[in-house]
């Protein structure tokens, strides 16, 4: 098959075990309240058929030769990660924001590079495992995300240390023929429809932390798993209905109550094999650095929908040639501009992994995501600002079609008479839910901390800079040292991760052992 269909994801996800528990309520799939963050999966599936879209919808597998939907795809070329920024932002335009599948197609890149890296270096057979799931959800367009963040008890003990062990997700058995997990994994966007849920670590591990090492694929419905799940849904339309009222999400706190996993589906076990300890920071690093990458593509659209919205809302309200309605739009435009342009800068720089997958630059990812994530509520008070009170106190939306209020509403919503009354009902109720429904508000929270919070970009940023050789600059202007260097930043991935593992692994092998890392952020320094 490899291009799917949205029925055929639909009638999967229809046929699936009930294991989503919305309040008290054990529910399936085919529950109204998942209809919103299906309707967003839609796109990716109508997408790749329409030829307004294939030519970044749509891939050639590397493994096969055939056409594949672009979100099952590991990434071979600069080219193939410039057509998947440009993908995310082409379709984040058709919901308004996240599209939400990409978070699998990250999973699963980072799988690719680690996965294979083990491989090599331990003799495992992760990679060969991997390669025959990855095949399988490319021939049959598997929807998928990633469960990375753990629930993590007490912030400032490591996951060995815990009073519970199971605040971080953990193998409680390793055996021949799999592994049986416990824990839960928190921020679990989309899990009540997705086919599968991949797991990888959301930290490095320590020597201690061998059972947390963990990574796997299951169906979403696997024995074992409970999804507790938080609808995120607009305000239902009765009358204008529009695109943006058909847009939302389920989050979920996802928890897998010892869950055996067969071997076949087991891509890290730490606790079977503790050599692969080390890996997880790894996979947990490389995970979220293709994320952010996708965040450079996905955070524009939502700059470019907010400054469409602005710009909207000042024509309907007379004021789009204002000079400080054009400064405001223009600042959203720079931040989607600057964004998109460390995304492109970055692939610009990509280096191709050992396994093939090719993997964007790590400083310039981690930047544009940094600055996409420090704006999100600037742009959201400039589009509450241009469009005014009225966003937090229009009037339900029958109000607008009954017979006693009907004709007096919609005298006294007009503004621009060049602008019907119904045109700026309709604009001010799409501002209403991007600002002010639940969702939307979940979504700009979701803008901060999606993919990791400004502060875990300037973890990865200065982890990966070398600041000493920087300083040879200020050395030289200030006459502390004759030369000024030749200073030219070299591409960064989470690769450098790996170096310094063996390189402690050397010392200890030359018996000149050296303190492992208890943190993500000591291994980064």
């Amino acid at each position: 098959m490899g291009i799917g269909t949205y029925e055929q994801y639909r009638d999967r996800l229809y046929s699936m075990t009930p294991n989503i528990y919305v309040g008290a309520e054990l529910i399936g799939r085919e529950d109204p309240r998942l209809e919103s963050g299906m309707y967003v999966m839609r796109q990716t599936f109508d997408c790749a058929h329409d030829e307004r879209y294939t030519d970044v919808c749509v891939a050639k597998s590397h493994l096969t030769g055939e056409e594949i939907n672009r979100f099952t795809h590991i990434h071979q070329t600069a080219e193939d990660l410039l057509a998947k920024q440009k993908m995310t932002r082409l379709l984040c335009h058709r919901v308004g924001g996240c599209i939400q599948r990409c978070m699998g197609t990250d999973a699963m890149n980072a799988l690719s590079v680690v996965t294979y890296e083990m491989d090599e270096d331990l003799g495992t057979d992760y990679n060969k495992r991997f390669l025959k799931y990855l095949g399988w959800s490319q021939q049959n367009d598997i929807v998928a995300n990633c469960a990375q963040t753990d629930v993590k008890g007490d912030r400032s003990k490591r996951p060995h240390e815990q009073v519970d062990p199971d605040m971080y997700l953990r193998i409680v058995e390793s055996r021949e023929d799999g592994i049986v997990v416990r824990g839960a994994k928190s921020c679990n966007s989309a899990a009540p429809y997705v086919d599968e849920i991949i797991v990888t670590p959301t930290r490095f591990m320590g020597p201690k932390d061998n059972a947390y090492a963990v990574s796997f694929a299951l169906p979403a419905d696997w024995p074992g798993i409970k999804i507790v799940a938080l609808p995120g849904q607009r305000h239902k339309r009765a009358y204008i209905d529009a695109p943006i009222a058909h847009v939302g999400d389920m989050e979920s706190l996802t928890i897998f109550d010892d869950v055996f996993v067969p071997r076949e589906r087991v891509f890290m076990d730490g606790l079977g094999n503790p050599e692969c300890t080390p890996y997880a920071g790894f996979l947990a690093i490389m995970f979220a650095h293709f994320h952010r990458h996708s965040y450079t593509g996905c955070k524009p659209a939502t700059s470019e929908v907010f400054a469409s919205q602005a710009a909207l809302v000042a024509e309907y309200n007379n004021i789009e040639k204002t000079s400080h309605a054009q400064e405001k739009i223009a600042h959203i435009l720079g931040i989607a501009e600057l964004v998109y342009a460390a995304g492109v800068a970055s692939v610009s720089r990509a280096e191709k992994s050992p396994s093939g997958t090719m993997i964007p630059d790590e400083i310039l990812t981690n930047a544009g995501r940094k600055l996409a994530g420090e704006e999100i509520y600037n742009e959201a008070k400039i589009l509450a600002d241009l469009a005014g009170g009225l966003i937090a106190t229009l009037p339900l939306e029958e109000s607008y079609y009954t017979e006693a209020t009907g004709e007096l509403m919609n005298k006294y919503i007009m503004r621009n008479p060049a602008v019907s009354a119904e045109a700026v009902h309709r604009c001010f109720r799409m501002i209403e839910d991007t600002l002010v429904s639940e969702f939307g508000g979940a979504m700009i929270v979701a803008g901060l901390h999606g993919g990791g919070s400004p502060q875990m970009e300037t973890i990865a940023m200065m982890g990966g800079y070398d600041v000493e050789e920087l300083k040879g600059i200020a050395k030289y202007l200030a006459g502390i040292q004759p030369e000024i260097p030749i200073y030219e930043r070299k591409t960064v991935t989470p690769r450098r991760v790996l170096a310094k593992f063996k390189a402690r692994k050397a010392a200890e092998e030359a018996s000149a052992p050296v303190e492992s890392a208890t943190s993500a952020t000591e291994v980064q320094k």
